[in-house]
């Protein structure tokens, strides 16, 4: 083995093993520079649109920029996150207290149900609702003081998230500062031909782009609608309840469904027709079509995934990196399939469609979200 080809493996080795340490460095604080360069990505036309207006005054755009993102999207979630656990509190004592039992709520229904539902359990063999109801009110105890400690949890770990969300706000103002060259930078070190690179970095800014956009409208308006018919209505916790109902809102094809349509059924079998009509009606034609509108038209439009593949990636994504999975999981999947499409169309067993053509290389970092 000749000295320089020593010399170019020995760098590569150093080179993977210092990338893989500068990882393990940042890991404590992962979440704090993912969202950094989400919100870059996100806020990007904005900053243009400030450095356009500011001249060559980058560091006055940048903290424009920043001023913007943390009033549009940093201090409401703040806001309420400290309202979330007000209410998560509340309606833990209201549980405990016996004030709300989800195991009398099953019980009500089961005794409204007609015979032939009855029989029909039995054919199953469901008989026991006693155990039922009994592991129900359990469930429910359990998740409910579960959530209570984790809000507890949440207030004493103010300080930890103040640094975070510190870290976050001060790598984003360089990002918006610097991130073009940064963006340069990364792109020059890739080693893949420029055409490759451009194709990938326009599906990762795009998939990041509708995937944020996206769902957090849909899980927001959802959300929203949600909590407002409940405190209508009069449900315990609505606010809760439509927080839960926004983080469902994830979940494509089911959502919050999963909230809203158990509480119309209990209404509709214990005498409550009119809430349970209108909760129904709203849920389905109001709230659902949020997410078959809204949906398709921000997300799979964008995305050019289908909504199984989807479903899978998010809840894959949230299963592994929890809250941030549903920005990394539906990413994963796209840049997946962005790079099996430019390896069958690239290799030199692939036959060229008709029609078609090369990318055009031209500048990644033109719309690389930074």
């Amino acid at each position: 083995m000749s000295r320089p080809v020593f010399e170019n493996r020995t760098f590569v080795v150093l080179l993977v093993f210092v990338t893989i340490a500068f990882g393990w460095l940042l890991l404590p604080f992962y979440g704090a520079v993912f969202w950094a360069v989400i919100l870059a990505i996100l806020f990007a036309p904005l900053h243009r649109r400030f450095l356009r207006l500011c001249g060559s005054r980058r560091n006055v755009a940048a903290m424009l920029s920043l001023l913007t993102c943390l009033l549009l999207a940093v201090l409401p979630m703040i806001m309420i996150a400290a309202s979330l656990v007000q209410e998560i509190a509340s309606l833990y004592q209201l549980i405990s207290s016996g004030q709300v039992d989800f195991g009398r709520y099953a019980e009500q229904i089961r005794s409204a149900l007609p015979p032939s539902v009855h029989e029909l359990f039995s054919r199953f063999g469901i008989t026991d609702f006693n155990t039922l109801r009994g592991f129900l009110t359990d469930a429910v105890k359990t998740a409910s003081q579960l959530l209570a400690n984790h809000a507890v949890n949440v207030g004493q770990n103010t300080l930890q998230f103040l640094v975070s969300c510190a870290i976050m706000l001060y790598l984003l103002f360089f990002l918006f500062r610097d991130g073009a060259e940064l963006s340069r930078m990364i792109v020059d070190a890739v080693p893949l031909q420029r055409n490759r690179k451009v194709e990938l970095f326009q599906k990762f800014t795009t998939v990041v782009r509708a995937t944020v956009k996206g769902n957090v409208a849909v899980a927001i308006t959802q959300g929203a609608l949600g909590g407002l018919i409940f405190w209508v209505l009069g449900i315990h916790a609505a606010l809760l309840w439509g927080v839960i109902m926004a983080f469902l809102s994830l979940l494509p094809a089911v959502g919050a469904a999963l909230v809203w349509a158990p509480v119309a059924v209990y209404f509709l079998v214990t005498g409550l027709v009119w809430q349970g009509v209108i909760l129904l009606l709203y849920g389905t034609f109001v709230i659902g079509l949020v997410d078959n509108i809204l949906r398709p038209l921000l997300v799979g439009k964008d995305t050019k995934m289908p909504d199984y593949l989807v479903l899978i990636s998010t809840l894959g994504g949230l299963a592994l990196f929890g809250l941030n999975g549903f920005v990394i999981g539906p990413l994963i999947a796209a840049i997946f399939i962005a790079s099996w499409a430019i390896f069958s169309r690239d290799s030199p067993s692939a036959e060229p469609a008709l029609g078609s053509s090369k990318l055009e290389p031209n500048d990644p970092t033109k719309d690389c979200g930074l």
